[in-house]
C-alpha cells in the first residue's frame, strides 16, 4: 500500500507531503496505481519549480519507494494551488482503486 501524508498548518496550508510504499495493485513495472501516484507527485514538484518561486526540499529513496517534499518557507498561493491539485488527483486515484492500494492522511502541524 502507498501511504501519502499531507502536513497542514491550522490555516489549511500544506507545508509538507510524504509518500511511502508500493501499491501492490500489479507486478512491478505494471502497477498503474503506483505509476499514477508517482507521476502526480513528481509532476507537482516539477510544476512548483517551473511555475512558482517557492523554495523546497525533495528527498527520495527509490529502493524504499519514499518521497519527502517540504517547503523551506511559507508557500505561495500558486504553490498551494498545485499542492491542492496533487491532493485532488490522489483522492481521485483513491476513489477509483480503493484504500487497499492508497491511503491518504492529513496531519495538522504548527
Amino acid at each position: 500500500m502507498i501511504r501519502v501524508t499531507f502536513y497542514e498548518n491550522p490555516d489549511n496550508v500544506i507545508l509538507r507531503c510524504t509518500l511511502k510504499g508500493h501499491a501492490g495493485y500489479a507486478d512491478k513495472g505494471q502497477d498503474i496505481v503506483c505509476s499514477a501516484v508517482s507521476m502526480l507527485f513528481i509532476n507537482t514538484a516539477n510544476s512548483i519549480e517551473a511555475f512558482a518561486s517557492d523554495k523546497f526540499s525533495m528527498k527520495t529513496d527509490a529502493r524504499k519507494n519514499q518521497y519527502d517534499f517540504s517547503f523551506l518557507e511559507h508557500p505561495s498561493k500558486e504553490a498551494q494551488l498545485l499542492m491542492n491539485s496533487l491532493m485532488l488527483g490522489l483522492n481521485s486515484v483513491h476513489d477509483q482503486y480503493g484504500s487497499d492500494f492508497l491511503k491518504i492522511t492529513l496531519k495538522e502541524v504548527q
